[in-house]
Formats: structure tokens, C-alpha cells, sequence
């Protein structure tokens, strides 16, 4: 049910990252696909924050923390990459920051060759 609630959020958020893979191409770094996507983001109106930080705890105790790439309108988790193919750990970590943010969905987008995207929800 989540995933259908935000999928209206979501398919921007593709067709964003495809703007953006269109425009750059690919072969730049992480950073840069992150920056421009967060731009684009910003020019369809949506509310992002990038570099949130996202703290793990363990019996209440702090034991980590880590930095969500984008996090939009507080209901999405991109995490972006730029690495030749998704790794299953990649899909792993994005689903470790929903746990630690509360956020339901989230989408792991790889700007290698051509756009490359996973969809967890959680």
C-alpha cells in the first residue's frame, strides 16, 4: 500500500533521474549525480534534504550513524550510486537507512551506462 501511495513521488523521482542522466551522461562521480539530482528535484518543487543524517541505535543506546544521500518530502530515501552495476549490497544498505530513518520506501538509482534502479519498500 505504501509503495502505490508514493509511486506518483517516486516516478518523478525516476523521470528526474533521467533528465539528469540524459544531461551529464555518465563516468562522474557519486557527488555529482547526487548534486544535479537534488537540483532537478528542487525544480519540480519537492521538498529534499541531502546528506541527512540517519542515526542506528541498539537497546538505546547510539551505535552509529550514516548520511541518506536525498530524502524527499520525508516520504522517499534515494540513494544514489555510479559504479558499473548494483551490487546486492548496495540494496542492502538503502534498506538499513529506511529501518533507521522510518521512512516505508526508497529507491537505490545507479548512473552508470544507462540508469539503473531498485524500489524497496520496507
Amino acid at each position: 500500500m505504501t509503495e502505490y501511495k508514493h509511486s506518483g513521488i517516486t516516478e518523478k523521482i525516476i523521470a528526474a533521474a533521467y533528465a539528469v542522466h540524459k544531461q551529464l551522461g555518465f563516468g562522474f562521480i557519486e557527488k555529482v549525480y547526487k548534486n544535479a539530482l537534488a537540483i532537478e528535484l528542487e525544480n519540480l518543487s519537492f521538498k529534499c534534504r541531502t546528506e541527512t543524517p540517519l542515526q542506528v541505535f541498539y537497546q538505546n543506546r547510539l551505535v552509529g550513524e550514516f548520511f541518506a544521500d536525498i530524502i524527499v518530502e520525508d516520504k522517499v530515501v534515494v540513494e544514489v550510486k555510479a559504479v558499473s552495476n548494483i551490487d546486492p549490497m548496495h540494496e542492502v544498505q538503502l534498506v538499513n537507512y529506511l529501518k533507521a530513518s522510518g521512512i516505508n520506501v526508497g529507491l537505490l538509482i545507479n548512473f552508470g551506462k544507462s540508469v539503473e534502479i531498485r524500489r524497496k519498500v520496507f
